[in-house]
């Protein structure tokens, strides 16, 4: 939970008040050693990233004085963990909550998961979530009657990207299909709408992705290689070029938090209204009024990050059979891929 309760924390805490969540002296006999390390051994299921993100953010404390991840530790330190919001055990409420079910077997879901739908409950967000729907559907189910904040998840998607999901429902699947997830076996395809017009018809960003030193709530990309971030790689291919954006088709060989987002903030190709990554500008085009009025009606057409969990696959983790599934674009990203080929036919015939 402390991970968890870390990520939820540094993504959201935008507090002036501290609270510590943990404490520890350290031990006289112990000898030199970093604290990220020193800490991410003792921190119940803390990674030393994460420690490295808590560090960096100001959250570790050594004696009183934030330190840095490379503090040595000394003997008769007080160490602590101290973060913007009171600890919270989160509980899951079953919510009958619709859900768009494209498959269900004995073993797990397929959710065709709406814009503006939080996955799971964390820190603001403790009800209306997807897991809050599980919950209620799959009651019956000892996986979702437990209370796990995310039970039978094995990956995510951002609350206001559409699109599909895998969902498990033993713990045999769920085991199954993470160690897929992790392997880098299954597949994910997702269309996105972005600013400008990319370079070739196809391409390969790679950059490790961790936070944003500045604004937590946010991820940015580092060189390959790099000791900030995890490796992460976005394949795309351009499906429409619509004057001053593009369609384009994104394949992820990792999985990282805001990968597409931030790997196209990180080529000056923000997707199309993303607020985090200055999407939400008008980045490209004229100066013209009524240009400015046509991008916002795109904007007001889809009020969030252009971005669509299209395709899912994966190996059915009890049968071994190939499971392929494919999501519509919705409502609001036809809307908007329509606008866009009309201005641009409108602009070429004037």
């Amino acid at each position: 939970m402390i991970d968890e309760e870390l990520d939820d924390e540094l993504d959201d805490g935008e507090g002036e008040r501290e609270f510590e969540h943990f404490r520890v002296e350290v031990d006289n006999g112990q000898s030199l050693l970093r604290v990220d390390k020193f800490l991410a051994d003792r921190l119940p299921n803390a990674s030393r990233t994460r420690v490295q993100d808590a560090a960096t953010a100001g959250c570790i404390r050594a004696n009183g004085v934030p330190v840095k991840p490379n503090y040595r530790v000394k003997p008769g330190d007080v160490l602590t963990l101290v973060l913007p919001r009171p600890k919270r055990e989160i509980t899951v409420v079953p919510e009958e909550i619709p859900l768009v079910i494209v498959h269900e077997d004995d073993h797990l879901l397929v959710i065709d998961k709406p814009a503006g739908m939080v996955v799971h409950p964390s820190f603001g967000h403790y009800s209306g979530t997807l897991v809050n729907a599980l919950a209620w559907y799959l009651k019956e189910n000892p996986l979702f009657a437990a209370g796990d904040a995310r039970p039978g998840l094995v990956h995510r998607i951002d609350k206001d990207t559409s699109g599909l999901l895998v969902i498990a429902k033993t713990a045999e699947a769920k085991t199954g299909l993470g160690l897929q997830f992790f392997n880098k076996t299954s597949r994910r395809e997702y269309v996105a709408v972005c600013w400008g017009n990319l370079d070739g018809e196809q391409g390969t960003i790679t950059g490790n992705i961790g936070r944003n030193p500045v604004n937590r709530k946010t991820m940015s990309v580092f060189p390959p290689g790099d000791e900030h971030g995890k490796h992460a790689v976005t394949h795309y291919r351009v499906l429409e070029r619509l004057g001053y954006v593009n369609v384009a088709e994104c394949i992820l060989e990792t999985g990282r938090t805001h990968q597409i987002r931030a790997h196209f903030k990180s080529i000056k190709h923000p997707l199309f209204n993303d607020a985090a990554y200055g999407g939400d500008e008008i980045l490209k085009g004229t100066t013209f009024t009524k240009y400015r009025q046509f991008v916002q009606n795109c904007f007001n057409t889809c009020p969030r990050q252009a971005l669509h969990a299209k395709t899912l696959g994966f190996t059915h983790p009890a049968t071994g059979e190939w499971m392929a599934f494919d999501s519509a674009l919705p409502a609001d990203m036809e809307a908007l891929i329509r606008r866009w080929r009309d201005y641009t036919r409108e602009s070429i015939t004037n």
